[in-house]
């Protein structure tokens, strides 16, 4: 009786299954950063009490969300956070939103839940709940728990391809921060259907 040899030896096995490794690997990474926006978008910098900012395809128009401060410093309990443009794709000015963005669109609804801390959700997007707190620097900041990660929220970006005004095609949004957990940098996908 003839024994067959092995097709591959013991060490050509092992760069086989490093090499399947790196393939999944680079097939997650790829999945991962999959349609990204063709735009160079600018990082909003010097801007005072900004929360977090939000982009968006089809252009470089910024949308800041600022903490809202009332005259005395104190934050405004009734509309904590401001939003608004910073119009890059123009000439780089100021510009309140409009009726339609505040209500159909960028705009946000908040509750306040007591001890400096409010829950607030998006017009357009009501099913993911932020919130807005105080961090143990006294200072404000917005978070999000996404799988199951706390995400002190830096960046939203809004993957837009097609559609139309009222019904734009969204692809994907994506939550840009710091988990809080671990304080390492992190990119949630967020499902928007």
């Amino acid at each position: 009786m003839h024994s067959t040899p092995p097709i591959f030896s013991a060490s050509t096995k092992s760069s086989l299954f490093i090499i399947l490794i790196l393939v999944l690997f680079s097939v997650q990474t790829w999945a991962q950063s999959k349609d990204p926006s063709p735009i160079n978008f600018p990082t909003p910098k010097n801007i005072d009490h900004m929360l977090f900012y939000l982009q968006r395809d089809p252009n470089t128009n910024t949308l800041i969300y600022a903490l809202n401060l009332k005259e005395n410093g104190n934050i405004d309990a009734d509309s904590p956070i401001q939003v608004y443009w910073i119009r890059y794709g123009e000439k780089g000015q100021k510009k309140d939103l409009g009726y339609i963005q505040r209500k159909f669109a960028y705009g946000i609804d908040t509750k306040a839940l007591g001890g400096d801390k409010y829950e607030f959700h998006f017009v357009s997007h009501k099913k993911l709940s932020f919130y807005l707190q105080r961090s143990n620097d006294k200072s404000y900041h917005a978070s999000v728990t996404i799988n199951n990660r706390t995400i002190k929220v830096n960046r939203l970006f809004v993957r837009i391809q097609g559609g139309s005004f009222w019904l734009p095609n969204v692809k994907y949004a994506e939550v840009e921060g710091i988990d809080e957990a671990t304080g390492k940098a992190v990119v949630e996908r967020v499902s928007v259907k």
